[in-house]
């Protein structure tokens, strides 16, 4: 991927005018269409790989997303170096100045925590805020081209006859309804989106475990539990210093319980306890019923 202008005799880059681009806030990075292209995007989404990929892929001048608590090997703000390979200007706001999942809130509240090379190139610094940078970020060059193939895992992790099999997803947006008989290690944020509790999970599943992104502002991040709660959805998160953002794979090795939900609590589960343990007990307790 190129930016779309720049000079130079024989170079790839070329000038044309280009409109105003619009300042879009939106809950997630995983639902844009042709309205966010070549717009400065504010979204509720963690700093992860994947949502930079995203917000690449639909072709936005420039993402704002929060950083998640950055997390275990700061993979709540990775989407910043990504995009910067691929020359687009990218920054985080803190996860305790606005909440995660709701982009809106980042706009009017957020605060600039980190910045990759281009977009502080354009003036966008930590402390900044989200407002100001996003102003900052419609002179942007805006790159052309795909971007470098990222696709978010989904895949078996222990399938017993007898007992529940468990999933891992890297996203909440890959449930699907044949989960429902499943234990779900899922590395998304623990955040309804835009405050919808519609927004917990698509489907439901017998238990789910996500990512505290650091709890954040308002306790966003943690805000799925009490609607699953609600579903008999045993759910929980777990540190983000215990495992990656974005990596189911890290979530099931690593992972530790921050926060758990009553329905979680009934079958045992408690913060501190691994993942691994977790799903142990609510596989006990489903054995020989589905």
């Amino acid at each position: 991927m190129v930016p779309r202008s720049g000079k130079g005799k024989g170079a790839l880059l070329h000038e044309r005018p280009m409109p105003t681009p619009p300042i879009i806030a939106e809950a997630s990075v995983t639902k844009l269409d042709a309205r966010h292209r070549d717009a400065v995007l504010v979204a509720g989404s963690h700093g992860g790989v994947i949502a930079g990929f995203l917000a690449a892929k639909a072709g936005v001048r420039a993402v704002i997303l929060s950083d998640a608590g950055v997390g275990r090997d700061q993979a709540g703000i990775s989407s910043l170096a990504y995009l910067e390979k691929i020359g687009m200007a990218a920054a985080t706001v803190g996860h305790m100045s606005a909440r995660i999942g709701d982009g809106a809130d980042m706009l009017a509240r957020g605060v600039i925590t980190h910045a990759n090379a281009i977009a502080a190139r354009l003036g966008v610094r930590a402390g900044q805020l989200c407002a100001e940078a996003a102003e900052r970020l419609k002179q942007a060059p805006v790159v052309e081209g795909s971007p470098p193939p990222y696709e978010e895992a989904r895949f078996p992790i222990r399938e017993t006859p007898g007992e529940p099999a468990v999933w891992g997803l890297d996203s909440v947006s890959l449930v699907e309804p044949a989960d429902k008989t499943r234990v779900l290690v899922i590395g998304s944020h623990g955040g309804i989106l835009g405050g919808k509790p519609e927004t917990a999970m698509k489907y439901d599943a017998l238990a789910a475990i996500f990512n505290d992104a650091g709890v954040g502002a308002d306790g966003a991040a943690l805000t799925r539990l009490p609607p699953l709660d609600a579903r008999g959805i045993a759910a929980a998160t777990v540190d983000c210093m215990s495992a990656r953002i974005g990596d189911a794979r890290s979530t099931w090795e690593t992972g530790m319980l921050s926060h758990v939900n009553e329905t979680a609590k009934k079958l045992g589960a408690r913060a501190g306890m691994s993942t691994q343990d977790f799903v142990a007990r609510v596989i006990d307790h489903y054995r020989g019923k589905i």
